[in-house]
């Protein structure tokens, strides 16, 4: 196996992976964009919405606006995010409060809604961890190759939870993880 970066910056990475079977490539490209744990809000109380806009649309929204994911998230953690805004105004997803200083809005000009003259929108929302395989607003990016031959180019794009590298290395070791469940599972059985 061999690896050769092509392109690397903190939302695209594109590198050469030269494996001997197309498995490995597959693997890492499924684990990429569907293993690796990321923030998004999954749960929304509204408590003030004179807006046109119902309830369940606005919550969905912001469960799709990304949320940074540092190295020392675990598992079980949970972050709330306040919002507060009257019209008029455009809501924008850095008008999101988080109470985490390094948990918090990627890309802050996603634009929410529109409230008009004295309509007002009042919210939480709880962030927490989980997984692309859940829901798409877990997806830490998009990881896809080409082939030719056993040369696989890899192209990783950040939706700005963590940089494409680290994708990858999670990946990575969410794989090795995974094979060692297994293997602990299989020689329990043999």
């Amino acid at each position: 196996m061999k690896i050769e970066i092509i392109e690397s910056n903190d939302k695209y990475l594109k590198f050469n992976f030269i494996a001997p079977k197309k498995g490995y490539a597959n693997a890492l490209r499924i684990y990429g964009a569907y293993s690796v744990p990321t923030f998004a809000i999954d749960k929304v109380t509204i408590y003030e919405n004179s807006s046109a806009m119902f309830d369940e649309y606005i919550a969905h929204r912001i469960g799709l606006i990304p949320i940074t994911t540092p190295p020392k998230s675990k598992e079980n953690m949970e972050i709330m995010f306040a919002l507060d805004v009257t019209g008029p105004k455009v809501i924008y997803s850095r008008d999101l409060e988080s109470r985490d200083v390094d948990v918090k809005v990627a890309n802050g000009n996603i634009p929410i809604m529109k409230l008009a003259e004295g309509q007002r929108l009042r919210l939480d929302g709880k962030a927490v961890l989980g997984l692309g395989l859940r829901h798409v607003k877990f997806q830490s990016g998009i990881v896809s190759y080409e082939q030719k031959d056993n040369n696989y180019i890899f192209y990783v794009e950040t939706f700005g939870q963590m940089p494409p590298i680290k994708i990858i290395n999670n990946a990575i070791e969410k794989i090795k993880d995974d094979l060692g469940e297994f293997q602990k599972e299989l020689s329990k059985k043999l």
